[in-house]
């Protein structure tokens, strides 16, 4: 059985990709700040789906997605605090407390939808971001719709890729940062503190998982349901393995990502006789085969998962 796709498929799944790939690279992003500074970032699934919670309840009840987006980035802040309190101030072990507020979310998430809403969970419904029209770019034959022809926030979180990576490479705060994940007693040699620095990078970690929560209910859906991330935070943490807690390779295994799962939601439309249930297992499978082949070889931050002196 033979199988082509023609121009307009190609670019079709190219947008996909890209667009699949927007809320993973917000989280991973997040990942990278997390981990880089010394914070298993296990949370990130809680974060996101906060982030996605309390962004579509703010634009539901305003009418206006710029607050909606504020609170998805303040929704991932809080439980960025709270993850930053209980593994800086009282030390507790980063993998449990990651996972047990990845619990705490998925259920506060669902019982404050039903308690704001008069114990029923509704039907919350609201317009999603438009894309964006890039002039002249997007002509380019092929690549130039499905780049440059996306919502706001897909150009948002590659557009902060370069950005953050120069920031953590060649800046003193990034430094700072980095070798709070590697040598909290060089930070303290310097006069800084460790456990504040990890503390503010588990904080604006949690603001781009929010923002990634943010792409999932006000950009993709326009709606939000209980548990709607679905591990799509684990995902985001394979792609920060993957990409060495470096953002640009981040991005490009958040692309990987992307493809696979682009792959599966076309799957059907291509009339190919395999289960898109199959496709849809890929991203996860292939998460499990990058912990299994590269999770000891991997070098991570020396100090990660650490804890350091608050004073």
């Amino acid at each position: 059985m033979s199988f082509t796709l023609n121009s307009a498929e190609v670019g079709g799944l190219l947008a996909s990709t890209v667009r699949v790939a927007s809320p993973l690279l917000f989280a991973a992003l997040g990942g990278v700040l997390c981990e880089s500074a010394g914070t298993f970032a296990v949370c990130i699934e809680g974060m996101m789906l906060m982030g996605a919670f309390a962004g579509a309840v703010v634009a539901y009840l305003t009418g206006s997605v710029a607050f909606g987006l504020a609170a998805s980035a303040l929704g991932g802040a809080c439980v960025g605090l709270l993850v930053a309190v209980c593994t800086g101030r009282f030390r507790t072990d980063h993998m449990v407390t990651g996972l047990a507020i990845n619990i705490l979310v998925l259920g506060l998430t669902s019982f404050l939808l039903r308690g704001l809403f008069g114990g029923r969970a509704p039907n919350i419904q609201m317009q999603t971001l438009a894309p964006f029209t890039v002039p002249l770019l997007s002509r380019i034959p092929l690549i130039g719709p499905a780049l440059f022809q996306q919502p706001l926030l897909t150009y948002a979180a590659f557009l902060t890729v370069l950005p953050l990576q120069l920031l953590l490479k060649r800046t003193q705060p990034g430094l700072m940062l980095r070798s709070a994940g590697e040598n909290p007693a060089a930070v303290f040699a310097t006069g800084a503190n460790p456990a504040a620095i990890r503390a503010w990078a588990v904080i604006a970690g949690g603001v781009f998982a929010g923002l990634g929560g943010a792409v999932l209910s006000l950009q993709e859906l326009g709606t939000f349901t209980d548990g709607m991330t679905n591990g799509r935070g684990f995902i985001s943490l394979a792609a920060v393995l993957i990409g060495r807690w470096l953002p640009v390779r981040t991005m490009l295994a958040c692309l990987l990502f992307g493809a696979t799962n682009a792959i599966g939601l076309n799957m059907q439309g291509w009339n190919l006789p395999v289960s898109s249930y199959v496709i849809q297992m890929m991203p996860y499978l292939i998460a499990l085969g990058v912990l299994c082949c590269f999770g000891r070889s991997t070098r991570m931050p020396a100090a990660l998962g650490a804890p350091v002196s608050t004073h």
